[in-house]
Parts: C-alpha cells; structure tokens; sequence
C-alpha cells in the first residue's frame, strides 16, 4: 500500500473517531460545517490590511535599491561604451567600483528578501490566528458542532459556512477602520 494512500486512511480514521462521538452527544444530529481556509486567506481583508503593511515598510528600501541597481546600470553601460577610450588603470578603477557596487546590491537585495520572507511570516502568522478565530468564534456562537477546514474530500455547499466567516471578517475589519 503507498504512503499516500495509508494517509488518506490514516486521516479519515482520524476524522472518524472525532465525528462518531459527536454524532452520539447530539441530540438532533451535530452541526457541522466547513471553512476554506484558502479562500479566507485570500480574500479577507485582514490579510490585504496585512500585505499593504509589508508594502508600505519595504517600499522605501525597495526604491532605494532600485537606484542603486540603476546607478550600477548605467556605471556598467558607461564602461562598456568608453573601454577603449581608457587607460588601463582607469579601467581598473573603474571595474573595481563597478565590483563593489554590484557585491553592495546583491548583499542589500539579499538582506531586504531575508527581512521581507521574516515579515511576511510574522503577518502570516497574525492573519492565519486573526481568521482562524474569526472561523472558531462564528462556529460557537452559531452551534456548530464540529468545524472542517479546508482540505476535505467533499464538502456540500450547505454546511460551507466561509462565505459568512468572510462576511464576519469584513465586518470587523470594517468596525476596525471606523474607530479613532
């Protein structure tokens, strides 16, 4: 048997043993629903709050390098163009600033990516808590049962209650931008 299909096995004996008690606790049934985690992701506003944050903090850094891979550009260009106008020492020079410009850039770019990939993981990570209890709190105080995130095998579209969450979601991102 493949690994993949021992999984499949594994998580729906798994999904089983957390359903069957629940069928025997409720009284008319459990309520259960199910959230696409995905979607919630990609279109709460939260989570675009979040991604216009990260802009808005390298935006300046970002241009700043983009001078700089410019500025090296037109320092390349203008070598290329004058080589054989150049003494040998001047075109040393010149290719030893065009060296330590280019390490600069390529450190700097590096740093900027690093410190972006840290970033977004933090806004990630707030956005991904922010969601989840938004799902968890609307599961609660609607009688859900049991709450199923996305991926599932199937899901009918009476038990997806991510479009609510996501109303949820805007509503309070909404009361958010209202208040002073």
């Amino acid at each position: 048997m493949k690994a993949a299909t021992r999984q499949l096995i594994g998580l729906l004996l798994g999904t089983c043993l957390i359903v069957l008690p629940l069928l025997a606790q409720a009284q008319n049934g459990p309520r259960i629903g199910y959230v696409d985690m995905k979607r919630l992701l990609d279109q709460a506003p939260q989570v675009q709050q979040a991604h216009d944050r990260l802009q808005e903090e390298f935006s300046s850094r970002d241009l700043a390098l983009q001078k700089e891979q410019d500025r090296l550009d037109a320092l390349r260009a203008s070598l290329a163009s004058d080589r054989n106008a150049l003494e040998p020492g001047q075109l040393a020079d010149r290719q030893h600033e065009i060296d330590v410009l280019a390490g600069s850039v390529r450190r700097a770019r590096e740093r900027m990516q690093k410190d972006l990939k840290e970033r977004s993981t933090q806004e990630l990570d707030k956005s991904w808590q922010t969601v989840s209890n938004a799902a968890v709190e609307y599961a609660r105080s609607h009688g859900y049962d049991l709450l199923l995130p996305s991926p599932v095998i199937y899901a009918s579209p009476k038990v997806d209650i991510t479009d609510a969450i996501l109303r949820k979601l805007r509503r309070e991102a909404q009361a958010q931008e209202t208040r002073p």
